[in-house]
């Protein structure tokens, strides 16, 4: 036996030795060591099926936190990765160009909104969202110096690092904890009128009133066009995108749409700004991007930003990411993006949107429980009265046999664009039955409420 084997070997330990060492020692997202929330043991998981340890199967309603696009173990996927992985793995990006970046790049170039010219490419949504902040932030010290702060509307999400967290709405719960560290910033009512509403100019507002006096501290306004995600899944009017592009463009206030969560068809557009027609000064995408195979995200700008960056004092945007370009990521992006171009993937969402229209509408009437149902995309929403346990509703949608992660007072479908329609009516009836057991006032129920 050599090396490799006997380390190898060492690898058999039981499963319940490792389920008691993650529970003590692995720390998951938004739960603490001392009272971990329980997690559930995936072995493998294949287009949308979650297999578990003990032989269930999950479908998955959530695409692993919207990333999942095209669900798993995707054959042109893996063929992509694969193939990359006998050339390059990795290079750093410095100096150093290599064709699986530069093709995505061209290629995202060629899908985005006219204009929107010049990419870079970095590890994560949240940082992301950080490089376009750092962006805007030197565009203006070379065009309109001392514009230091950002403008953004209530309601929204935009990373937990820690830019990011101080334009995320500070009543989410995301940023309580750091408010005496994160840069103190602007923010204003969110968008007032729903997506399907009558549109009224009154509604640019507080927008308008706000730049009217401040625009000579703003660099920019960032916010999630048209779908806000993790503030509560809310869909507004793509008309405010319209005019928010206008008054933007009079005050020289950078631009900044996040299409992390929103991009590549997830609202039955390519990227959500396309229903407002308009191009932002800087886009920011993720999640969707490599389908969920691993991680990265991509900036995109505008020549006016990239141009102005070039005059700031520094001359050179100051980011640059160990694992910028990753090849690996770069060649699972690519076969994303064949996927999405060749299978005509609005369409897809625009049927998942009318399946899940259709099977939870009626769910208002359950006034007791639910405010709000509605769909847009491959997303559906039951937004109820009273925010949820997350724990007890996901052991309810897993007896089920489905994945589903309610958060705060949201109880929401994103699935997978593959997924059946006969996976998307189950959960579907999964949710239906929760809330009318929540209705109903079922005391086993009632759990499901926090309290």
């Amino acid at each position: 036996m050599n090396n490799i084997d006997k380390v190898n070997d060492k690898k058999t330990e039981n499963d319940s030795e490792l389920s008691e060492f993650d529970e003590k020692h692995v720390w998951h997202p938004y739960t603490s060591l001392s009272s971990p929330i329980p997690t559930y043991h995936v072995v493998s998981a294949d287009k949308c099926l979650l297999r578990l340890d003990d032989g269930r199967e999950l479908i998955d309603g959530m695409s692993s936190w919207w990333a999942c696009c095209h669900g798993y173990s995707h054959p042109h996927l893996i063929e992509a990765v694969q193939k990359q992985l006998h050339t390059l793995s990795h290079v750093m990006f410095a100096g150093i160009r290599h064709d699986p970046a530069t093709v995505l790049c061209k290629r995202l170039k060629g899908m985005l909104p006219k204009g929107l010219n010049n990419i870079f490419l970095a590890d994560s949504g949240s940082v992301a969202v950080e490089v376009a902040l750092k962006m805007a932030i030197q565009y203006q010290s070379a065009r309109n110096p001392g514009r230091t702060r950002f403008l953004t509307v209530k309601g929204g999400y935009h990373g937990d690092t820690m830019a990011a967290m101080s334009v995320t709405d500070p009543g989410s719960g995301f940023s309580s904890e750091y408010q005496c560290y994160i840069p103190r910033q602007y923010f204003i009512e969110r968008p007032s009128i729903p997506f399907h509403g009558e549109w009224k100019d009154s509604a640019m507002l507080p927008l308008e009133n706000f730049l009217k006096e401040h625009h000579h501290e703003i660099a920019a306004f960032i916010l999630e066009p048209v779908m806000q995600g993790a503030g509560g899944m809310y869909f507004y009017h793509p008309q405010y995108l319209v005019r928010a592009r206008e008054i933007c463009s009079r005050y020289d206030v950078v631009m900044i749409c996040d299409e992390i969560a929103t991009g590549f068809g997830r609202t039955g557009r390519m990227f959500a700004c396309e229903h407002a027609g308009i191009t932002p000064d800087i886009m920011t995408l993720g999640k969707g991007l490599t389908g969920g195979m691993m991680t990265l995200s991509a900036v995109a700008v505008t020549d006016r930003i990239s141009e102005g960056i070039s005059l700031s004092p520094s001359r050179v945007l100051m980011h640059g990411p160990t694992f910028m370009a990753n090849p690996l990521a770069c060649a699972a992006a690519n076969g994303s993006l064949d996927l999405l171009l060749y299978e005509d993937v609005c369409s897809q969402t625009s049927h998942i949107e009318k399946v899940l229209y259709d099977g939870l509408r009626d769910l208002v009437s359950c006034t007791e429980t639910v405010k709000e149902v509605r769909a847009l995309g491959a997303c559906g929403v039951v937004e109820l009265r009273k925010n949820v346990d997350t724990v007890s509703m996901q052991r309810f949608f897993v007896d089920k046999g489905i994945w589903l992660r309610p958060f705060g007072n949201i109880i929401y479908i994103y699935p997978p664009f593959i997924i059946t329609d006969e996976q998307l009516r189950a959960c579907i009836s999964a949710v239906r039955e929760l809330v009318f057991l929540l209705n109903d006032g079922v005391q086993t129920s009632q759990s499901c409420f926090s309290v």
